[in-house]
């Protein structure tokens, strides 16, 4: 069944509302999503994670049925470093003040930042299918440009790239997730049920374009003063990426996730695309197994 056991509630964080799911007992455990998605991506791992594990899955702000704020001209409240309080807060409210992460595309962009922000919150960083945010900026070429395009379309002026998405929001999401190949079988039907619906939420699509409108401005000025301050990630890191994707292709990600962290860093390559966790959930689990 599709998130058995698991309860789904909404809490007020600071005045922002928070969709999650939670399930389970033992250490907690965060699953934070990625882009365009909600935390129902995690369908296929977090039933098993929550026989070990209190799991946490909300929709990060901007994403799913948690709040939209609306657009600014500096991109703050979709700054990573306001998005991980909405996390701190929730995780604090359930009684949480030290956690484990696991963590996907956007959702490994706000973790990462959180793990700077609140070190002492986070127990263990499991990111996949990204290097940081800094780097792929510092180290663009036509094959970024190329593989990565909505980086730079998403972050056009408000409200350019959202007029055109909402005239067929569900074409743009299947072509938005294919950069595999794949049908609309992909996704589990209610996976992507929620997926769709919350995309047709007004406010969804901004939210996600002013994510990475914030990505290019006041996320690198928040990333480059934590590189000069000699901030890095001080827990236990693991790296993960689809071989058939990308980051494997452009980088040695293990390498560049070294000089992002303090403490130890170990990682592999999993037999998928992008979206690892639905595609390959058993090494997955296996991989968060051994590390958590």
């Amino acid at each position: 069944m599709f998130f058995d056991g698991f309860t789904l509630e909404t809490r007020s964080i600071a005045g922002m509302e928070v969709r999650f799911r939670r399930a389970g007992s033992g250490p907690p455990l965060l699953l934070l999503h990625g882009n365009p998605q909600t935390h129902a991506m995690w369908h296929r791992v977090a039933p098993e994670l929550a026989q070990r594990f209190t799991v946490i899955a909300p929709d990060i702000r901007g994403y799913g049925f948690s709040a939209k704020p609306p657009a600014s001209a500096d991109h703050e409240a979709y700054s990573k470093r306001e998005m991980a309080k909405d996390i701190v807060g929730l995780m604090r409210e359930l009684g949480f003040a030290r956690f484990s992460i696991v963590s996907h595309d956007r959702g490994a962009r706000l973790a990462h930042r959180l793990a700077l922000d609140h070190a002492a919150a986070v127990e263990k960083l499991c990111v996949m299918d990204i290097v940081p945010t800094l780097h792929h900026f510092e180290h663009v070429d036509m094959q970024f440009g190329l593989g990565y395009y909505h980086w730079f379309w998403l972050a056009q002026p408000h409200p350019g790239p959202e007029r055109i998405i909402g005239q067929d929001v569900e074409t743009w999401f299947d072509i938005h997730t294919s950069r595999e190949p794949k049908d609309r079988s992909f996704f589990h039907p209610e996976a992507r049920a929620d997926y769709l619906a919350a995309l047709r939420l007004p406010g969804t699509v901004t939210a996600i374009c002013e994510d990475y409108r914030a990505a290019t401005t006041i996320d690198l000025v928040h990333d480059r003063a934590s590189r000069a301050a000699g901030e890095t990630i001080a827990c236990p890191l693991l790296a993960l990426w689809g071989a058939k994707g990308k980051i494997g292709q452009w980088y040695a990600p293990l390498d560049v996730w070294r000089s992002y962290a303090g403490g130890p860093v170990s990682g592999h390559a999993v037999n998928s695309g992008h979206y690892l966790a639905e595609e390959a959930p058993g090494e997955v689990l296996a991989a968060l197994d051994a590390f958590l």
